[in-house]
């Protein structure tokens, strides 16, 4: 599964200040099973993955995170602090979200620098409508119409690479 699994983990629980024990009793996981995945000798499993975020209630994408990248996370939280009190503002709006959807939106710029309140806004009511998208899109193809789904998304597709070709 993940290599950064052990490395995000740690990271997780010290955001959260918390102890192997700790974590097993939110999880339901045995101890050994953290350390061994904390430590990178265990690779964990999808299922374990999926409770340790239940767990600690966050995305499993969190785990797939490679850790140089959170750097940039800090920067984009400092130059975007709008986001912030928008969050605070319209909270409703962020519901179901996860902390790489969080990093996207703080990743975004406005013209010529931060995102104002109305730009916050908008990316947010953007990336919900394709959050939505994204999950009607998934029953359809797991429905009877799979196959004429994905004639229409391939024949769209190739339609626009030809326009931009």
């Amino acid at each position: 599964m993940s290599d950064y699994a052990g490395e995000n983990l740690l990271r997780l629980m010290a955001d959260r200040g918390l102890s192997v024990r700790q974590v097993a009793e939110k999880t339901g996981l045995d101890e050994r099973t953290i350390r061994g995945i904390s430590s990178g000798t265990n690779k964990p499993h999808a299922r374990t993955l999926h409770r340790l975020a239940d767990g600690l209630g966050t995305a499993v994408d969190e785990f797939f995170l490679d850790p140089s990248q959170l750097l940039y996370r800090r920067f984009d939280r400092q130059t975007n602090p709008m986001v912030e009190e928008v969050l605070q503002d319209h909270q409703e709006l962020f519901a179901g979200w996860s902390e790489a959807d969080f990093a996207e939106l703080h990743s975004r710029m406005g013209a010529g620098g931060p995102l104002t309140r109305e730009g916050t806004l908008s990316a947010v009511r953007q990336m919900n409508r394709k959050r939505t998208l994204h999950e009607k899109l998934d029953l359809l193809l797991e429905s009877s119409h799979a196959q004429l789904i994905g004639g229409m998304i391939d024949l769209a597709h190739e339609q626009i690479v030809v326009e931009r070709g």
